[in-house]
């Protein structure tokens, strides 16, 4: 086949070409440390690499969110625990002022402590996390979460939020709580279940009172009925043979039947009476509606008897009330710092799932788009010497003529 002219200098300018150009790639590959430098270089890879990169994107704000989660439920694990500490405090006092030894100046010096208990716990149901925003307001964070009104006529401390919960994404297929509302950790705390000595009594009722609390509050839960308030009236009837019969006037339902002497307490469902009377006599009561209320009310309630010298069975109720609404306020707060613990564990394991994650797609990326130095170095010296090899003889072919042999 014969060759022109032309054509070998085409040919051979046309290597020479490819080889700077393959020269040249490979050298922004090791100048950059990058293969792919233009989806053109691998468009499969690119498109690879572009949905790696996203994906690592994402996980950083997975980690991101989980650091901020975290510091939000510590600190709000940090206020709960300071909440229990004065809760206990005030138990103890409460218990301390039924002491029968104690004079109504010292029950006053306790009503004072109880007063500083109740401003604390209050300033810290109104924490504020490092935005300024209110930790137990709801969606309400801009408002304040609770206010006092010490010359309210009903609950000094009242809720002024909302129950909305904030929630934050940890990974494509999880998310935790990251606030709750004070409506469920403060608001929503059952005060202690009670009843009330209603007319017509035709015995004498000298005390009446809950004794066994647990005992009290199974039958109220049971049988207080929010529908038809007729059923939850009751009545006691003295009968002979010392006997006192407990039923339940709406339904006429006999609840209890127990032995009872005039003068003497006798306790009947949690509830003790002292009652004088002859058989037919009869003292009916109601049992009160069920109520909610904070502990920082609960406290400044106790404050308020302590500070005016109340005394006697009125004193009595008032302790109780307070201790029972104390328990059941660190109850509630003891399972929120067991819900916040849980979540706490939740966001440390997917936070160490998503940094496992993370070094497979920074792996996965590394493999389609990073360089391989030792091979990009030995494919640039093979390059190099092809470049010079053709550089080289380009000249000695292109000078042959048929007039050198003849």
């Amino acid at each position: 086949m014969r060759i022109s002219t032309n054509q070998i200098y085409d040919q051979n300018i046309r290597a020479i070409m490819e080889n700077q150009r393959g020269l040249a790639d490979t050298q922004e590959s090791l100048a950059t440390g990058k293969k792919l430098n233009r989806p053109s270089d691998d468009p499969v890879g690119a498109a690879k690499v572009i949905r790696l990169t996203e994906e690592l994107d994402q996980l950083k704000q997975y980690q991101r969110n989980i650091d901020l989660v975290t510091g939000s439920l510590e600190q709000q694990e940090a206020v709960l625990d300071n909440i229990t500490s004065a809760a206990n405090r005030a138990r103890t006092l409460a218990l301390q002022a039924g002491s029968g030894i104690l004079s109504d100046a010292d029950r006053r010096a306790i009503g004072a402590e109880m007063e500083q208990l109740r401003d604390e716990v209050f300033d810290l149901m109104n924490s504020q996390d490092a935005d300024g925003n209110y930790i137990f307001a709801g969606y309400q964070s801009q408002n304040q979460a609770f206010t006092l009104n010490p010359a309210a006529a009903g609950n000094a401390v009242t809720f002024s939020g909302d129950s909305g919960e904030s929630f934050v994404q940890l990974s494509d297929s999880t998310r935790i709580q990251s606030t709750s509302s004070g409506q469920d950790v403060f608001e929503n705390v059952l005060a202690r279940r009670n009843f009330s000595i209603t007319p017509p009594s035709t015995a004498t009722v000298t005390e009446s009172r809950v004794a066994e609390q647990g005992t009290f509050d199974t039958f109220h839960k049971n049988n207080y009925d929010p529908v038809t308030p007729a059923n939850n009236d009751y009545r006691i009837t003295l009968q002979a043979g010392n006997q006192a019969q407990l039923t339940n006037v709406g339904t006429g339902t006999v609840v209890d039947t127990v032995s009872y002497t005039s003068g003497e307490p006798f306790t009947v469902k949690g509830m003790q009476f002292t009652l004088t009377g002859n058989p037919g006599d009869t003292v009916d009561f109601a049992l009160d509606t069920p109520e909610k209320k904070n502990l920082a009310q609960t406290i400044d309630d106790l404050y308020r008897k302590l500070s005016s010298d109340t005394s006697g069975q009125d004193l009595r109720e008032s302790l109780s009330d307070a201790i029972v609404g104390i328990d059941n306020a660190m109850e509630k707060i003891g399972l929120e710092r067991s819900s916040i613990g849980g979540r706490l564990n939740v966001a440390e394991s997917i936070y160490e799932t998503n940094l496992d994650l993370e070094i497979a797609a920074k792996e996965s990326r590394s493999s389609i788009e990073d360089v391989d130095y030792a091979e990009a170095s030995a494919e640039f010296a093979k390059q190099e010497t092809a470049l010079n090899a053709a550089l080289a003889t380009f000249p000695r072919i292109s000078g042959l003529s048929l007039f050198d042999f003849l």
